[in-house]
């Protein structure tokens, strides 16, 4: 993933998507194949996802959404363990959009280490504004830089005053 232009509202848009696209997948199970199409595939406007604006992932970052998407359902049980011990509740009595919300953020602070912390959790605080209940995203911060000050505590160091 590293090396190439980010447009952040592509990349914004990327993780709405996949936001939902967990979601999904922690409903059905889905296969990662079936989401891929099912988000990725060419969509007429009224087609698209909502959240989506009605341009389905043209706007999107694609590669990664679909980088993140197969890295967090193929980590899922290395990811759990790693936010579980910040929750007031288990993880399977987290609501469904904030225990994908968690999951995804703890995938890019874990694997992406091209984006700064401090965005990664700035992004999935915004997705939980938007999808999450009334607060969540109040929880999500916090248990976000939590598991951040354990990833990456040298870089959260370094950006310090």
């Amino acid at each position: 993933m590293a090396g190439r232009a980010v447009d952040p509202r592509a990349r914004h848009r990327a993780r709405r998507a996949l936001m939902q696209a967990l979601y999904a997948w922690q409903l059905t199970g889905a296969e990662f194949a079936d989401l891929r199409g099912q988000f990725t595939a060419e969509q007429g406007d009224g087609d698209a996802p909502p959240s989506l604006g009605g341009h389905g992932m043209r706007r999107a970052d694609t590669a990664y959404f679909l980088d993140c998407l197969r890295g967090v359902m193929a980590s899922v049980e290395t990811l759990d363990p790693i936010f579980a011990p910040h929750l007031d509740r288990a993880v399977d009595r987290l609501d469904g959009v904030e225990r994908a919300i968690l999951r995804a953020g703890v995938y890019e602070l874990k694997d992406c280490l091209e984006v700064p912390a401090r965005v990664v959790i700035n992004e999935w605080v915004e997705v939980a504004k938007g999808f999450g209940a009334e607060e969540s995203f109040r929880y999500i911060n916090g248990v976000l830089d939590k598991v951040a000050h354990e990833l990456r505590a040298n870089e959260l160091d370094q950006a310090a005053p």
